[in-house]
C-alpha cells in the first residue's frame, strides 16, 4: 500500500498467508488466505499485480474496458468510432475460410464504405 496510500480513500489492513508459486501452464497463481474474521463485498476484477524482490507484492485493479459502438456491421466485420476520436475497421474469419479471406475483405470493406459514404452525402 506503500505506493497508493495517498489514492487510496479507505483501506482495510487484513492479516493472513499468502501463497505464490507457477501452474503447470506456466502462469503464475497467487492466494491470499485471511485469518481474521471478516465480512466483506465479493468481487471480481482484473488487475495490475506487481512483486516485487524484498516479497512485497502491490495489486491495483485496471479500469474498466470500454467498447465501441458499431456503427455500421456487416457479416464479419464492424465500423465504430472510439472515445479516442479514432475510426476503426474491424474484421474477422475463421481459419477454415482462409480461401475466402481477400474477396470477403474487399467485398465487406467496399459494403461499409459505401454505407459511410451515403451517410457523409445525407449530412
Amino acid at each position: 500500500m506503500k505506493k497508493n496510500k495517498k489514492n487510496i480513500k479507505r483501506a482495510v489492513t487484513l492479516e493472513g498467508m499468502m501463497t505464490f508459486g507457477m501452474l503447470e501452464t506456466g502462469l503464475r497463481a497467487l492466494d491470499f488466505e485471511c485469518c481474521e474474521d471478516v465480512e466483506m463485498e465479493q468481487f471480481i476484477t482484473k488487475c495490475k499485480v506487481q512483486g516485487m524482490r524484498d516479497g512485497n507484492i502491490y495489486v491495483t485493479e485496471l479500469p474498466k474496458r470500454t467498447k465501441n459502438k458499431p456503427i455500421f456491421r456487416d457479416d464479419n466485420c464492424s465500423f465504430s468510432h472510439g472515445k479516442d476520436g479514432r475510426y476503426y475497421f474491424y474484421f474477422s474469419l475463421d481459419d477454415d475460410c482462409i480461401d475466402e479471406l481477400p474477396e470477403q475483405l474487399v467485398r465487406q470493406a467496399s459494403v461499409i464504405a459505401q454505407k459511410i459514404i451515403r451517410e457523409l452525402i445525407c449530412q
